[in-house]
C-alpha cells in the first residue's frame, strides 16, 4: 500500500474503492520498525494491566501456500523444524511467564499458518508446554484452533477436544473447486465437506468457516452457491473476506486484480442473505449465527486489553507498544527470520527489538478505530472516561463520517449500512498522518 492509496478526505472514501485495507489491528504491521536498543520484556510490560490478555501462539507452517496468502507462513519445512520450534516456543513462553508472572488470560487462539499441520503428538506437546508454563485451563478460557480442510483429520480434532478447544475456525474460501484452485489452492469441495463432517463429529462448540469474494474466476451466482453450500452446515459463525491481491503473493505475480464491483455486489448479496438465515453481524466480515454459543469465560475487550504473541511472527500489545519479529512475504524473508527466531537464545527470547510505539494520540485512534469497525460502535462517554477528553475533538474527521452519513452520530458512534461496507476505506481514512508515512516507506520482504 502506498500513500497515494489512503483516503485522505471523506469524499475520497466514498469515491475510491471501499478496499484499501484490512483493518484488524492499528497500528498496521508495516509500521513497525527496529527498537535499539533492545526492550527488556519486563519492561515493556511494567505498569500494563494483565489479568485479562489474549494468548495468541503462531506456528508458521503450511501444507501449500495459497496464491492470495500474505501471512507469516512457510510451506512444507523440512521434517525436523517443526520439532526445533516448539523446542524454542516452550523457552520463549518462559522468558515471557518470568516477564509476566502475574498474566491471566481471558482468551487463546492458535493461528498461522495452519495448525493442524503440526502432527498429534506435536499439538500434544503444544499444549502440555502451554498448561505446563501458563498454568492455562483450555476448558474455562474459550480458545480458538485454525485449520484447512486437508490437515484436519480424526486424530488431530480428538486431540483438540480432548485439550478443551472450544472454536475450530476452517479456511474454506469457495465451495466451487475452479475457484479455488485459479486462487492457487489445491482443494476440493469433497475434502472440504467431509472435513466439517470431522468437526462437527467431534462435538466443538462453534464451527467458523472463512469464504472469499472476488476470487479469481468468481461470478455473483458461483459466489451465492458458495454461501447456500457452506449455510446447509449452519456454521455458528462465518467470516466473509474481500480478496486483496498483496505483493509479493501469487496472485500478484500472475497479475490478478479482482473487481470492485463484483465484491461489492457479493458482500450485498451475502450480507442480505445471512441476515435473512438469522445470523446477526459484527462487522463488515464476521456473522454469528442465532444458535452460537455465549461468550464464556473471563471478559475481554479488544480496544483496552493487551496481547501476549508467542512465536514467530505472532504480535504482542501493551498499551504503550505494539511489538514482534519482523515480517515477510517471500519465501526468502519468512525462511531468513524464521532460521534468526530458531537460534535465539534465552536472553534474546527476552528482549524486543521490532515493534512501534503509541503514544496518547495513536491510544485515542486505536480505540476509536477498533471500537467503531465493529457493529456495536464507539460509546463516547466511554471514551471521554478512559481518556478525559471528547472523541469529536481528538479526531475531527468523525464529524465528516457522520455528516456523510457513514456514521451515525451521538452518543454511540455507528457505521451505517453504507459505513459497514466500506469499512475497508474508514478505517485507513482514520489512520495517523505519522502511521502512514511508515507504511509508505516500508520495504516488504
Amino acid at each position: 500500500m502506498t500513500a497515494a492509496q489512503f483516503p485522505l478526505t471523506v469524499a475520497s472514501v466514498m469515491s475510491s474503492t471501499p478496499y484499501v485495507a484490512y483493518t484488524y489491528s492499528y497500528p498496521h504491521k508495516t509500521a513497525y520498525r527496529p527498537i535499539a536498543p533492545a526492550l527488556h520484556l519486563r519492561d515493556v510490560w511494567a505498569g500494563e494491566a494483565v489479568d485479562s490478555l489474549f494468548l495468541y501462539v503462531h506456528l508458521p507452517f503450511c501444507e501449500m501456500r495459497c496464491g492470495f496468502c500474505n501471512l507469516f507462513t512457510t510451506a512444507n519445512p523440512r521434517g525436523d523444524i517443526v520439532d526445533e520450534y516448539l523446542a524454542v516456543l516452550e523457552r520463549q513462553c518462559s522468558q515471557v511467564k518470568s516477564a509476566i508472572d502475574l498474566a491471566r488470560f481471558a482468551r487463546c487462539a492458535i493461528g498461522g499458518g495452519t495448525p493442524t499441520y503440526l502432527s498429534a503428538r506435536q499439538l500434544e506437546c503444544l499444549f502440555d508446554m502451554l498448561s505446563r508454563v501458563w498454568k492455562v485451563d483450555f476448558w474455562t478460557v474459550p480458545t480458538s484452533v485454525e485449520t484447512s480442510p486437508r490437515t484436519s483429520d480424526q486424530e488431530k480434532l480428538c486431540v483438540l477436544k480432548r485439550r478443551g478447544v472450544s472454536r475450530i475456525s476452517i479456511g474454506v474460501q469457495s465451495m466451487i473447486d475452479g475457484e479455488v484452485n485459479a486462487a492457487g489452492r489445491a482443494q476440493k469441495a469433497q475434502w472440504v465437506s467431509a472435513a466439517i463432517d470431522r468437526i462437527r463429529a467431534a462435538g466443538f462448540a462453534t464451527l467458523n468457516v472463512d469464504l472469499i469474494y472476488g476470487l479469481p474466476g468468481q461470478t455473483r451466482a458461483s459466489w451465492h452457491e458458495s454461501l447456500e453450500r457452506v449455510l446447509d452446515f449452519r456454521p455458528e459463525e462465518i467470516y466473509l473476506y474481500p480478496l486483496y491481491v498483496r505483493p509479493l503473493t501469487g496472485l500478484d505475480r500472475r497479475g490478478s486484480r479482482p473487481q470492485d464491483q463484483l465484491r461489492l455486489d457479493c458482500y450485498r448479496a451475502a450480507r442480505d442473505t445471512l441476515l435473512a438465515s438469522g445470523y446477526q453481524q459484527l462487522s463488515m466480515r464476521m456473522f454469528r449465527g442465532a444458535a452460537a454459543p455465549e461468550q464464556a469465560g473471563p471478559v475481554y475487550c479488544c480496544q483496552e486489553d493487551g496481547m501476549v504473541g508467542i512465536g514467530c511472527g505472532a504480535r504482542s500489545y501493551t498499551s504503550r507498544l505494539h511489538y514482534s519479529s519482523e515480517y515477510a512475504v517471500g519465501t526468502t524473508g519468512v525462511k531468513a527470520i524464521l532460521r534468526d527466531y530458531l537460534q535465539k537464545t534465552d536472553a534474546q527470547l527476552d528482549q524486543v527489538d521490532y515493534g512501534c510505539h503509541l503514544d496518547a494520540a495513536e491510544q485515542k485512534r486505536r480505540f476509536v478505530i477498533k471500537s467503531l469497525l465493529r457493529s456495536e460502535g464507539l460509546n463516547t462517554a466511554a471514551y471521554s472516561a478512559r481518556f478525559g477528553s471528547e472523541v469529536e475533538v481528538d479526531l475531527p474527521e468523525i464529524l465528516d463520517l457522520v455528516e456523510e452519513g457513514l456514521v451515525v452520530g451521538g452518543s454511540q458512534l455507528q457505521l451505517t449500512e453504507a459505513g459497514m461496507e466500506r469499512s475497508d476505506a474508514v478505517g485507513p481514512y482514520l489512520y495517523s498522518a505519522s502511521v502512514r508515512e511508515m507504511m509508505d516507506d516500508y520495504e516488504l520482504r
